[in-house]
């Protein structure tokens, strides 16, 4: 087994069957510690574009076509993506998604491992699960990337390879970005020299740290981790306090998605 500290090769994979299924399914209507004084958001090159709210569309039909694409953009589950021994499973998203033609779009990968087969971790792994990511960007409007993912101690060598292949197989013009656990943003910071556009801490389902990092978030302090200074990732039954309205919000909704429940995160951007 190769271990995954090699940096993976930047090697051209043959397209994967399932990308033609993904985007027929897309139905397009044409812990607390060391925090930092407050700073300015860092301005993104990529990024600016994209509007400063954005709706999760998780693997349930989605109607949004009553958005206001100047105001809210879309990160959808486009794929989940399983590792299992020296395998990579891609599942497309097989749900509907509808959507105002100018909606802003960002394609996210649900990357897991599988409990069952422990992920060899390969360079061959980290090839095949670099190129199904990368492959995302030729679904339609997607101009933006986002893998959503969870990594332990031993693992985070193997994923940093997993993002640094990635960054190289995508075009300059398109955003790379990762959900981020709140410790990854501060104490447990690994990834401030990563090669992507932002970092969204997700504010909601924490630990046991998580009254103290929502307070000292809505105090206005910063992460130390710089790329997680331009975001808030949040969740409808889990509402913050005083939130930057300069920062891009990332909202989660257990439920679905109505135009009242829209129209609730919008004003509260007001």
């Amino acid at each position: 087994m190769t271990s995954p500290n090699q940096f993976c090769k930047v090697l051209a994979l043959a397209a994967v069957a399932t990308l033609l299924l993904a985007s027929l399914a897309l139905a397009f209507t044409k812990a607390r510690t060391r925090y930092g004084k407050p700073t300015r958001a860092t301005t993104l090159t990529r990024s600016d574009r994209m509007p400063r709210v954005i709706l999760w569309a998780w693997e349930r039909p989605v109607d949004l076509r009553f958005i206001n694409p100047r105001e809210t953009g879309v990160a959808f589950l486009a794929r989940t993506i399983q590792l299992r021994a020296n395998q990579v499973v891609v599942r497309p998203r097989l749900q509907p998604l509808d959507l105002p033609e100018a909606t802003s779009v960002i394609a996210v990968a649900r990357v897991e491992s599988d409990p069952g087969f422990n992920p060899d971790l390969s360079t061959q792994e980290c090839e095949q699960l670099a190129a199904a990511i990368a492959e995302m960007a030729r679904l339609p409007n997607v101009s933006s990337i986002q893998i959503d993912f969870d990594a332990t101690r031993s693992e985070r060598t193997f994923y940093r390879d997993v993002i640094l292949a990635v960054r190289g197989r995508l075009p300059a013009s398109v955003e790379l970005s990762i959900t981020a656990l709140a410790s990854w943003c501060s104490d447990d910071n690994w990834i401030s020299d990563l090669p992507i556009d932002e970092a969204v801490p997700m504010l909601f389902r924490m630990g046991p740290d998580g009254r103290q990092i929502r307070n000292r978030v809505a105090a206005g302090e910063e992460f130390p981790a710089e790329p997680c200074r331009n975001s808030y990732g949040i969740s409808t039954d889990e509402p913050l306090r005083n939130l930057s309205a300069a920062k891009r919000l990332y909202v989660f909704n257990p439920g679905a998605w109505t135009e009242s429940s829209v129209r609730a995160v919008t004003d509260s951007r007001k």
